[in-house]
């Protein structure tokens, strides 16, 4: 149900897009919202942050309050969906205005929600597939080695897959060190890792693994829920790997600390 198609037709100019920050970008890292204003406005964009935005539902959706979620998914749509884009830098966030509003909603909202949904696309689908970004003139190619998580939602719901190494490659020079199982999930699963600890602390641990074994110096990923869970173990562990958003690689924000580390 609602798949979204490409126009591969040259985009219009100054496309209007407004950013869905998410609550976890707004309240744990703050420059995965920055690199992806930075981006889009790289890649022609006129880019809007409405300061209304609240979270999408997700949590209360998840853990199924669906009468909770219903007036999240409203305010969401009546602020967004006068733009001409709305662009999201997390696959499961994205996946939850495009497949699960649909689903939620009746009527009026319903079909608001559907007129949503078919301009509404994860950070790196809307560089790669919409506004084809392009790279910067004489913009050195990176030089440290990068592994990418994909997370479920976005993989499953969102379709992103290639974008994010393509966008790599491209804007970077960098190419992929695929990590084994790189399909299987994280065990982060919002609140799967609360209710099934040991089973998530088993998954994010193969994950951890897999990652290492790469000898990359970066993994990155699109959903920051993924990132933090990984972050956080690699912590604990005392593994030395670097935990990003693909926003930051892509922007060259490499000021800020990694994930799960410094302030």
């Amino acid at each position: 149900m609602n798949e979204q198609h490409h126009d591969q037709s040259p985009p219009p100019q100054r496309m209007r897009v407004s950013l869905f920050v998410t609550c976890l970008a707004d309240l744990f890292r703050p420059s995965v919202a920055f690199a992806s204003i930075k981006l889009l406005e790289q890649a022609g964009c006129e880019v809007t942050v409405p300061l209304q935005q609240t979270c999408c539902g997700q949590p209360a959706y998840n853990s199924g309050d669906y009468e909770a979620t219903v007036p999240l998914a409203q305010q969401v749509i009546a602020l967004l969906e006068t733009a001409d884009y709305v662009v999201v830098p997390s696959g499961s966030c994205a996946g939850m205005i495009c497949h699960h509003y649909p689903k939620l909603l009746q009527g009026e909202w319903r079909d608001r929600a559907l007129k949503l949904a078919a301009k509404t696309f994860e950070l790196t689908v809307f560089l790669k597939d919409i506004a084809r970004i392009e790279p910067q003139r004489n913009n050195p190619p990176s030089t440290f080695s990068v592994t990418y998580h994909d997370g479920c939602a976005g993989l499953r719901e969102m379709s992103i897959k290639e974008q994010p190494r393509e966008l790599l490659r491209e804007l970077c020079g960098i190419e992929v060190d695929e990590l084994e199982q790189s399909e299987v999930c994280c065990g982060f699963g919002g609140t799967f890792c609360a209710k099934m600890p040991e089973i998530s602390g088993k998954m994010v641990n193969d994950k951890l693994d897999h990652a290492l074994a790469t000898g990359a110096k970066i993994l990155a990923g699109g959903d920051l829920g993924c990132l933090l869970n990984i972050a956080g173990r690699a912590q604990r562990q005392g593994q030395k790997i670097e935990v990003r958003h693909i926003a930051e690689l892509l922007s060259g924000d490499m000021d800020s600390s990694p994930i799960g580390e410094g302030r």
